[in-house]
C-alpha cells in the first residue's frame, strides 16, 4: 500500500500498539491528543498501574491471539533496563491447583485463570517517555498536543478532522480515545447510528480496601486474584485490579471523578484494595451506556460535594447506615478526597445488593475479607464503549477501548497492532 496520510485521535495504549507498528514507514502519522504534553496525557489505562494480563477469557470480546498478546508484554517490558524487568512481579492467577482455587468454586465464584505481569505505576513514567521518545524521532510521526478533536467526519474517499481552529484531510482517521473520549465518540455515533452493532454494557461498583494481613497469603500466591460470581439478582459480579500494598486514588474526568486504585513496584502502604464491579447490560431504546455510568459517578461527587467521592466502612453500607466515624482500617485516598457517607444512597439497588451478597461470599472464603470496617469507595466505573461497525468505512477506524471490543492494555494495544499490520498488509 502506498504511503497514507493518517489521523490519530487519542495517545493512549492503542494508538501505541498502532504506531509501533508504522514507525519509519512511508505512511504520514499525525497524533493530536488533547493533553498538553506527553507527561500529561490521559493514558488512563497505562498510568494506572501498568498490570499486563495475557489470557484468551479475559482483556475484551474479540480473539486476540496469545502470542501476540504476550509480543505486547514484551514491547512495554523492554522498555525498562534488564534489572528493572528482572524484578517484574509476574504469575498466574488462579492455577487450578492452587488451595484457594476449590475454596472460592465451591462459595460460587468463578476463578479466572491468566498470566499477569505487573510493572508498578513508579516505573510507567519511564515506559512511556522511552516510547514518546522513540516515536517522535521518527521522521513520519508527528505529534499535537493540546489539540482536543471536535469532530471526525468521514467522506468519499477522505476523512475531516476538526480540532479548535485546526481542519484538516486525511486518508484515515483512527479513534482511540479510550473511555475517556465518549463524548467524541457519541457525537460520530449521532450522525451516523448504523456505527453501533451491539453493546449497552457498564461495569458499577466500588473500590474496596482491607487490611494487608487479611489477604496475605492470597496476595504471596497469585498478587492479582481475579473471581467473578452470578448474584442472586441476575447480574455478574466480578473483582478487578488489586493492588497489595497500594493505594486507592481519584480517575479524572472531563465533568466528574471516580475512583481507581495502583500500587508501585515497591510497598508504600498496609493496606490491599481492588474493584467489585456489577455488570449492567441494557436493552433497546438505551444506547449509552457511558452516559448512565457518569451519571452514577456525577451523583457521588454531588453527594461528596464536588469532585469527591463517598467512603462507607461495609457494616455501614450493609445496615443502610451514613458512616461517621471510621475504624481499624484508615484510608489511603488522601483525606482532601473524600467525604464519609452513604454508598447506598447512589448505587441502583440492584447493584448494591449484589456487591453486598459478593462481599459477604468473599468472607466465607478468606476470612476477614467481610470485616465491619473495612472500607468502600464510590464509585468506580468501568466504560465499555458500544461495539463499532469496524468495516463500514476504509478511512474511519476505532481501536481500543472506544471501540467496545477491548478494556485492558494488552487487548488495546494488540487491537491496535492488528489495524496497522493490516495497513501494512503484513
Amino acid at each position: 500500500m502506498t504511503g497514507l496520510k493518517i489521523a490519530v485521535v487519542g495517545f493512549g495504549a492503542a494508538a501505541i500498539g498502532f504506531v509501533s507498528e508504522l514507525v519509519g514507514t512511508s505512511h504520514e502519522i499525525h497524533i493530536f491528543e488533547r493533553s498538553k504534553d506527553v507527561y500529561s496525557a490521559s493514558i488512563s489505562g497505562v498510568r494506572s498501574d501498568g498490570k499486563l494480563f495475557v489470557s484468551s477469557n479475559m482483556g475484551g470480546d474479540i480473539e486476540i491471539p496469545l502470542p501476540l498478546q504476550k509480543e505486547v508484554v514484551d514491547y512495554y517490558t523492554s522498555k525498562l533496563e534488564s534489572n528493572e524487568r528482572n524484578n517484574i512481579k509476574k504469575g498466574v492467577s488462579f492455577s487450578e491447583e492452587s488451595p484457594f482455587f476449590d475454596r472460592f468454586y465451591s462459595e460460587g465464584f468463578e476463578p479466572v485463570k491468566s498470566e499477569f505481569f505487573h510493572i508498578g505505576t513508579d516505573k510507567l513514567p519511564i515506559i512511556l517517555k522511552k516510547i514518546y521518545d522513540e516515536f517522535s524521532a521518527a521522521p513520519n510521526i508527528h505529534f499535537h498536543f493540546n489539540a482536543r478533536v471536535d469532530d471526525v467526519i468521514a467522506q468519499d474517499g477522505k476523512t475531516k478532522v476538526r480540532a479548535g481552529n485546526f481542519e484538516d484531510s486525511f486518508d484515515m482517521a483512527v479513534i482511540s480515545v479510550g473511555r475517556s473520549g465518549h463524548l467524541l465518540v457519541k457525537k460520530i455515533i449521532k450522525r451516523d447510528p448504523a456505527l453501533v452493532l451491539s453493546g449497552n454494557v457498564v461495569d458499577v461498583g466500588v473500590r474496596y480496601e482491607v487490611p494487608n494481613h487479611v489477604v496475605k497469603r492470597l496476595n504471596e500466591e497469585m498478587y492479582e486474584f481475579k473471581v467473578r460470581m452470578r448474584a442472586k439478582t441476575g447480574y455478574m459480579v466480578r473483582t478487578f485490579c488489586n493492588n497489595p500494598s497500594g493505594k486507592v486514588v481519584l480517575e479524572e474526568y472531563d465533568d466528574f471523578v471516580t475512583v481507581n486504585g495502583h500500587s508501585t513496584s515497591v510497598a508504600s502502604s498496609e493496606n490491599t484494595n481492588f474493584a467489585i464491579l456489577c455488570s449492567t447490560s441494557f436493552t433497546e431504546p438505551f444506547n449509552d451506556p457511558v452516559g448512565y455510568g457518569s451519571y452514577i459517578a456525577k451523583l457521588g461527587n454531588i453527594l461528596a460535594g464536588g469532585r469527591k467521592v463517598l467512603v462507607q466502612t461495609y457494616e455501614d453500607f450493609v445496615n443502610c447506615k451514613r458512616t461517621k466515624k471510621l475504624g481499624r482500617v484508615k484510608p489511603t485516598l488522601s483525606e482532601n478526597s473524600y467525604v464519609l457517607g452513604d454508598v447506598n444512597l447512589v448505587l441502583p439497588r440492584r447493584i448494591a445488593l449484589s456487591i453486598s451478597e459478593f462481599i459477604r461470599k468473599l468472607g466465607n472464603v478468606v476470612e476477614g475479607l467481610a470485616y465491619p470496617d473495612n472500607l468502600m469507595y464510590a464509585v468506580e466505573v468501568k466504560f465499555y464503549s458500544n461495539k463499532l461497525d469496524n468495516e463500514k468505512y476504509e478511512n474511519l477506524k476505532f481501536i481500543g477501548d472506544c471501540s467496545g471490543y477491548t478494556r485492558s492494555i494488552t487487548y488495546a494495544t494488540a487491537h491496535g497492532k492488528m489495524l496497522a499490520r493490516k495497513i501494512r498488509g503484513v
